[in-house]
């Protein structure tokens, strides 16, 4: 267990939005054909991952009042860092004006929940403040001639403040699993663009996810009922819907914004779950249960007690 909450929020979309209609010009595929088998209408595209970020973080910090010279630490979760070196949380936290470490992590779609879980155990050793941001800039490396995958990714952040407390742990429960002899079922080379192998993708991901999440739940000494929401990755609608039947918890309790999102890697959690908080989905004391998969193949899941600042 780790004492430290959540006191600020925020995310950032790139303006440009691609519908599917839009991608119907570009490859051979429909508004129908895309909805039918991943939930997704529309994506933003022709994003900048230090940008995003540094407009999240910005409006996370603002929100939790807290200046730049109190974060302890900046962890940026992504897999599209805009070069390759240096890490894109040097810049970030430049931009920032922070004066922190900051450092790269890079776990595909469960960077953002592997971040929270680092997160909290830097706060049991008593670091006082963090700055973790999800982002992705996934329409830089998709194929724009493969419909099969580039229907699929948009680009987005999400950042979160965590403060450490003294009274009550709010990460009940935690998984970080990862599997390398499925690496080469989705990758991208060096200069490269997304290879998937779709099927594949599906049947391992509904696996791992219900697998993390189930580990997380035992761990953190509480039931699937007990779950008042589900944010998860937010890859594709059949994939959450296999995994939360095989969880047994009802998808009215899921929190979902794929279809206008796309999906975003790392950032697709903290958009989630910022939308849940700002449409009033969440409320204290509730248990919260972050479960990602991705690349690697890897995933990842935390049971979080929501206890957000008074007023």
């Amino acid at each position: 267990m780790s004492y430290g909450r959540i006191t600020g929020w925020a995310t950032n979309l790139p303006d440009r939005v691609l519908t599917n209609d839009d991608l119907s010009k570009i490859v051979d595929t429909s508004d129908e054909w895309i909805t039918a088998r991943s939930g997704i209408r529309s994506r933003h595209i022709d994003g900048k991952v230090t940008e995003m970020s540094a407009i999240a973080g910005r409006a996370a910090m603002d929100m939790a009042s807290v200046d730049p010279d109190q974060v302890d630490l900046l962890l940026l979760a992504t897999t599209t860092a805009d070069q390759q070196l240096p890490a894109s949380a040097s810049v970030v936290q430049h931009e920032l004006g922070l004066t922190c470490g900051a450092v790269d992590m890079n776990a595909a779609c469960s960077g953002f929940v592997y971040g929270l879980v680092t997160a909290m155990q830097f706060m049991s050793g008593g670091v006082d403040r963090i700055l973790l941001v999800g982002a992705d800039a996934l329409s830089g490396i998709v194929d724009w001639t493969d419909r099969s995958t580039c229907v699929l990714f948009g680009d987005g952040a999400g950042a979160v403040v965590l403060e450490r407390t003294g009274d009550r742990p709010s990460l009940l429960g935690w998984d970080l699993m990862s599997d390398g002899s499925a690496a080469d079922i989705l990758y991208c080379d060096h200069g490269g663009t997304i290879v998937m192998h779709g099927k594949e993708v599906f049947r391992r991901a509904v696996m791992a996810m219900t697998d993390s999440a189930a580990n997380a739940i035992s761990r953190a000494g509480v039931t699937a009922d007990d779950i008042s929401i589900v944010v998860p990755h937010q890859a594709n609608l059949r994939i959450i819907e296999a995994s939360l039947k095989r969880l047994g918890i009802p998808m009215e309790k899921t929190a979902i914004v794929l279809g206008h999102t796309g999906n975003t890697s790392a950032a697709s959690i903290p958009l989630a779950l910022v939308d849940a908080i700002d449409n009033d989905r969440i409320a204290p004391g509730d248990l919260v249960l972050m479960v990602g998969f991705g690349a690697g193949m890897s995933s990842a899941s935390a049971v979080l007690r929501w206890d957000p600042p008074a007023g």
